[in-house]
């Protein structure tokens, strides 16, 4: 895909680079602030570029919610009653939800009721950047942030190539005033071209070869599988979809650094959680709370009694399923942490916080890894068989878990490590060490030899998914 490949990192990325640090910035304005009129229109262009490298005909499709939403903020702030205001955040959430609905699920809704599946590709990032122009119009409307009327600014919020495909989730309101003004210095910028390349290690290096796992066990039937393999197949895609989302997280935000923004955190180690409430705080960190300030609080939250917290978490991980795929086993996955949120919720953290920590990591841990069973696999045959293996329906033990076991534990217990603070605190740790001058070469070896290996891996390597490109 686009950002994991050579072409992207030695070509279109320093092209982009060095075109909006030389595009100048205008001064303007009486408080003599500094607009990036010109880098606006820069980086507006080459966020349409890049979109259309992957998506040639349905960058028209970005460019009409832009538009839309564009013109829908302004008009919400110019209506003066407040019905009006409500009929057109009605006419916004409609129209949106109609689009996502329209290219991510018709085809689906179809062939369950029979009819012939729709030959429609989906639009790479459709359900992102939908949900994060949606958020500007229904913040406008809540008066948490003036209409903007430069449309090549708002274009180039909802736009914006580094996180424009597969998160994090950027609000207007988070990065309004970074449109008018943001900072630049040397040492940002390194900053973020080191965060770029620790999410690319993490992708490249880390999500393919553990992928690899997942790849052969998922093609496989549920007879030939143990139950340890079952569970060493699991355990790869645990891992794989956590550097893949995060490496992508971490690319998105050390890019975004490079050119002066500053996106939130998507990720927060949640595979040391010690609850499944605890896992949703630090997983997707952006699309949790979309869903919990757009969607779960205007239902009530948890303020209106046990039978009213139960439908707002069906309804909100309902749609939380169905946003992350146009596949039944997205809905089941949505229910599943539902029932497990609610009870936590209800009565399990009472009793999880009575038990040394060290059961509720494991309490978490297994049922996101059966979480991530019933997300991975669509079919519901599959996940039929797939599951029964993991609990001994087959063999404890077989040849083929072994040999994944004997090639793999080195890559497994890096990963797994590197799923934790350890390495960071490793890394503190060291650095006290070392002479300020040996510091200063290190960094920069470090950061030059991982691009290395990743580029080489690359270009090497055919297998090289980006799992959060279909949501």
């Amino acid at each position: 895909m686009v950002f994991s490949s050579p072409l992207f990192i030695f070509l279109y990325l320093p092209l982009t680079l060095v075109g909006y640090y030389v595009v100048p910035a205008l001064t303007a304005g009486r408080r003599r602030r500094i607009t990036y009129a010109w880098r606006g229109v820069w980086l507006f262009a080459v966020n349409l570029v890049f979109y259309a490298w992957g998506e040639p005909l349905y960058v028209f499709l970005m460019l009409a919610s832009i538009t839309f939403n564009y013109v829908l903020g302004l008009s919400i702030e110019k209506s003066s009653g407040k019905r009006g205001k409500k009929l057109l955040l009605i006419v916004c959430i409609a129209a949106n939800m109609g689009a996502l609905g329209y290219f991510k699920y018709a085809g689906l809704f179809l062939t369950t009721l029979g009819f012939p599946a729709m030959q429609l590709t989906l639009p790479i990032g459709i359900s992102f950047y939908t949900f994060q122009a949606m958020s500007y119009p229904i913040d406008v409307y809540r008066g948490k942030v003036p209409a903007q009327r430069n449309y090549v600014k708002f274009g180039t919020f909802v736009s914006l190539f580094p996180q424009l495909i597969a998160g994090p989730i950027v609000r207007y309101t988070e990065v309004a005033k970074q449109l008018d003004s943001r900072g630049h210095s040397v040492s940002k910028f390194s900053d973020g071209a080191v965060r770029f390349t620790l999410g690319l290690s993490k992708k490249v290096l880390l999500a393919n070869n553990v992928g690899a796992m997942w790849s052969w066990y998922s093609t496989q039937p549920a007879d030939n599988i143990s139950a340890l393999g079952a569970w060493l197949g699991i355990a790869a895609f645990t891992l794989q979809i956590y550097f893949d989302f995060s490496g992508y997280s971490d690319m998105a935000i050390g890019l975004g650094k490079m050119i002066g923004f500053e996106f939130p955190e998507n990720f927060n180690y949640p595979y040391i959680a010690d609850s499944v409430t605890e896992f949703w705080r630090r997983w997707h960190i952006t699309l949790s709370k979309w869903f919990r300030d757009y969607v779960y609080i205007p239902l009530g939250g948890n303020r209106k009694g046990g039978a009213r917290l139960a439908l707002n978490l069906l309804i909100v991980w309902c749609l939380t399923g169905f946003w992350h795929g146009a596949s039944w086993n997205f809905l089941l996955w949505g229910l599943y942490y539902a029932i497990l949120l609610f009870a936590e919720k209800t009565f399990l953290l009472n009793a999880l916080g009575k038990l040394p920590k060290f059961v509720g990591h494991i309490y978490t841990l297994a049922l996101v890894m059966l979480g991530w069973t019933l997300f991975a696999i669509e079919d519901f045959a599959a996940l039929g068989g797939y599951l029964p293996a993991m609990f001994g329906a087959g063999a404890a033990i077989d040849g083929a878990a072994l040999y994944w076991l004997r090639n793999y534990a080195v890559t497994f217990i890096i990963a797994a490590a590197a799923c934790t603070p350890l390495p960071s605190l490793i890394a503190v740790k060291l650095g006290g060490k070392v002479p300020p001058l040996l510091k200063i070469c290190a960094k920069p070896a470090a950061i030059l030899s991982a691009l290395c290996l990743c580029t080489a891996s690359l270009i090497n390597s055919a297998y090289n998914p980006f799992l959060y490109f279909r949501f």
